[in-house]
């Protein structure tokens, strides 16, 4: 057989392929519209399912959002030029504009921010480390630079007979020059919560934390350091015993000493407000005061991914926003493109930018005019009328939360916790490695417990949903702003059979449905 003759769908991930059927999720959705997808049965009728996955929280709006869908159409009746690089993008512009317009409602005197575009949330992530060490970088050649100036003047002063011995002055210079050397060498280090998750690619995947993804790769990027997520005094703990000097010479009262100045070795803290593949686990107030404090007392820059926390999933446009956490870098994506583009932003404040970046980075489908234009729109509809969306987003969170609550109070040997904010909610099921059902057992100690919930409900209750990546116990509810009460109700249903499924080892009607 050759590869023209082997089905199509073996050639593209088949192992995953066959992950999907063996759990029973494996669905071919022929049409979108809201909060619902429809299949085919195999009658050839459409089945409505309820999608609290939500594209892992890309459809803030919503599938196939009408307006923004007319404004894809009407770009592409017009004839837009989608791509004319190195020319005028108004729309990009447009975009960075109302971004800035936002950032100083949410966060009062803030800085400008500078917009970098790109084209997914693991680029945003990749952008952002990969300006904060061009800014590093270029910390580090202006230390070496006073270094260098200061030992000079000390050795102009033996040399002068005003200080020490000229051997002396030698043997210091050779243990000095050899630190330094050592210094410059050294990969910067990156700082980031247990839990996080931040991206695939080569960078991004060293800040994540489940070791699973990151450590066949770990060669090929500088290495994190991951800080217990709200442990008071883990951070400057952490901090202290990595921190480095460089060292130059100079003379005081006659004599050469070794002078030690803070050599920049971190080069971000990188993390989320909400933790999205790590379980929805939010950073405490606490926590992100003690972020704030250490960075500023290190030079070391913040970093917050609002990937899947930003564009008003939350009830602000800015997670962060909730704690108050300014950032030196902020990246969007998922619910930027409306669902329908594929884009991503990285804003950097202005007294972090970098100019000489913008000859030193670039992507060839950035910044086009297609997903710029239907940016600008997804900021319009969640920016109207005073911010409605924003306020759907927490009204509809504090319902899906009261049910959440109330299934733990009533199954309290099922349902572990509750956690999130808005529209970006885990519900997390107790361990099941030692259930008394062999086949819950099993399916818990192979690690794929959270899975055969997600397949129990699509089959049984037409929800579809999906455990987080690193925490597959938890199974995470990302829908749009315009959730309606009617598919409230069909989760609470749904809901509320699988935890009576739980609680009596019904392992039958959990793996058929």
């Amino acid at each position: 057989m050759t590869a023209a003759d082997a089905p199509e769908l073996d050639l593209v991930e088949p192992h995953m392929l066959g992950f999907l059927t063996q759990l029973g999720i494996d669905v071919e959705y022929v049409r979108a519209e809201g909060n619902t997808l429809w299949y085919r049965d195999r009658d050839g009728r459409e089945i409505p399912v309820v999608d609290y996955a939500g594209g892992y929280g890309a459809l803030v709006l919503g599938h196939n959002h009408p307006e923004l869908v007319a404004t894809a159409q009407q770009l592409l009746a017009d004839g837009t030029p989608i791509l004319a690089q190195a020319s005028l993008h108004p729309y990009a512009s447009r975009v960075g504009a109302a971004l800035n317009t936002i950032l100083q409602r949410e966060f009062p005197g803030a800085e400008p921010y500078f917009t970098v575009f790109a084209n997914s949330g693991a680029e945003s992530v990749e952008v952002a480390v990969k300006h904060a060490e061009l800014d590093r970088v270029l910390r580090v050649q202006a230390l070496f630079q006073t270094v260098e100036a200061e030992t000079e003047r000390a050795r102009a002063a033996v040399a002068a007979g005003q200080a020490g011995d000229p051997a002396e002055f030698d043997r210091l210079l050779a243990e000095v020059t050899a630190h330094n050397a050592e210094l410059a060498g050294r990969a910067p280090l990156f700082l980031t919560p247990e839990g996080s998750f931040h991206g695939k690619l080569v960078a991004s995947v060293q800040l994540t934390y489940n070791a699973a993804f990151r450590t066949p790769f770990a060669a090929m990027a500088a290495p994190a350091r991951f800080v217990p997520l709200n442990e008071p005094g883990a951070l400057a703990k952490i901090v202290e015993a990595e921190r480095v000097s460089a060292r130059s010479l100079a003379v005081a009262d006659g004599t050469v000493r070794v002078v030690e100045h803070e050599f920049p070795l971190f080069c971000a803290f990188v993390l989320e407000v909400i933790q999205g593949e790590g379980g929805i686990r939010p950073v405490s107030e606490e926590f992100a005061r003690e972020i704030e404090q250490v960075c500023a007392e290190i030079d070391c820059p913040i970093v917050v991914d609002e990937i899947q926390s930003g564009l008003g999933r939350t009830g602000a446009f800015f997670a962060a926003s909730h704690l108050g956490l300014r950032a030196d870098y902020i990246t969007l994506a998922k619910g930027l493109g409306g669902g329908i583009a594929k884009t991503s932003a990285t804003l950097i404040r202005a007294g972090r930018y970098r100019k000489e970046f913008e000859l030193l980075h670039s992507s060839t489908f950035a910044k086009d005019t297609f997903s710029s234009a239907l940016a600008l729109r997804v900021l319009e509809l969640l920016e109207a009328d005073g911010g409605a969306a924003y306020r759907l987003a927490e009204r509809s969170g504090e319902r899906l939360l009261a049910l959440f609550e109330a299934l733990r109070r009533e199954f309290p040997e099922v349902v572990t916790d509750v956690r999130g904010r808005g529209l970006m909610i885990g519900l997390e099921f107790r361990d099941q490695s030692a259930a008394t059902a062999a086949g819950i057992r099993e399916a818990a100690q192979s690690g794929v417990f959270g899975y055969v919930l997600s397949g129990f409900l699509l089959r049984a209750h037409r929800i579809r949903t999906f455990p987080t990546a690193s925490a597959v116990n938890t199974l995470r509810f990302e829908p749009s702003v315009h959730l309606s009460q009617a598919e409230i109700d069909q989760l609470e249903t749904a809901l509320r059979d699988l935890c009576a499924v739980l609680a009596r080892q019904d392992e039958h009607r959990l793996f058929q449905g």
